[in-house]
């Protein structure tokens, strides 16, 4: 395999990053620190712009994505990540059964009629449409809700941002798993004991309900994260997510550095 240069930002997912820094090491890979600074100074010239793989903050992955055209990058195509993107492709394992896609101040307005709508009481499930989560997801009380109770004026300023509206669903354990190219290479969990990630076995129930997912449903990216978690009783998709600004927590390093890095040498 040709040499894969990978680019991680320090400070972001120390523990995670601790065994993925091994990983390439161990197999001759390259390895850079991410600066700030690049995006005022520029990218070093010892940073090649092919076979080049970005891992660190979400923000970065999607600047990097859209600005220096890294190939592959950091895999965060925003828009393919939206939830109006690949919902209804996955309506058959989405954890959400009803849900509304508006914006934020429409949401705020009609909250109330909206909420009929979907066939909800008192409150409502919130999230940001967009992967970047301007802000996190959350359960709000229709009766009270402000754009304030959804943080507008601490992280975002525009009440127009999208946001999806679901009625409440109960969930149980989660996990991650990494899919690349339809394939789930590993994936982690929670010990529900020690609350510490844990590396999930391949041969889990919640790996091959994570397979089936990724084998039918279209990719936002050849590589990108597969959040599945247990609600009623049953296995169901909660969300995708970008691979560049996403923490793989107790995830294989190996796996995940010989997976991704093939897709980075054939890029």
């Amino acid at each position: 395999m040709p040499d894969v240069t990978w680019v991680l930002e320090p400070d972001i997912f120390p523990e995670t990053h601790e065994p993925i820094r091994n990983a390439i090491r161990d197999r001759g890979h390259r390895l850079i620190d991410w600066s700030d600074s690049w995006w005022s100074d520029g990218v070093p010239s010892r940073v090649p712009k092919s076979s080049v793989v970005f891992h660190g903050s979400l923000g970065n992955a999607a600047r990097i994505t859209n600005e220096l055209h890294w190939t592959p990058g950091s895999f965060c195509p925003v828009e393919s990540f939206r939830c109006s993107s690949w919902y209804e492709s996955a309506r058959q394992w989405l954890v959400h059964v009803e849900w509304t896609v508006c914006a934020a101040s429409e949401l705020v307005a009609n909250a109330r009629t909206i909420a009929d709508q979907l066939g909800a009481t008192d409150r409502l499930f919130v999230r940001p449409d967009s992967p970047l989560k301007p802000f996190s997801g959350r359960v709000v009380d229709i009766a009270t809700l402000t754009l304030a109770k959804l943080d507008h004026g601490f992280y975002y300023e525009d009440d127009s941002i999208p946001v999806v509206a679901a009625p409440i669903q109960q969930i149980g354990h989660e996990w991650r798993f990494l899919v690349v190219n339809r394939a789930v290479i590993t994936g982690s969990a929670y010990d529900p004991h020690t609350r510490k990630p844990v590396i999930v076995p391949l041969d889990s129930t919640a790996a091959a309900f994570a397979s089936t997912v990724a084998s039918a449903l279209p990719q936002p990216d050849i590589v990108y994260v597969l959040d599945i978690c247990e609600s009623n009783g049953q296995l169901r998709l909660l969300e995708l997510n970008p691979f560049g600004g996403a923490d793989l927590y107790a995830c294989d390093a190996d796996a995940i550095i010989n997976s991704v890095s093939a897709i980075a040498a054939a890029a």
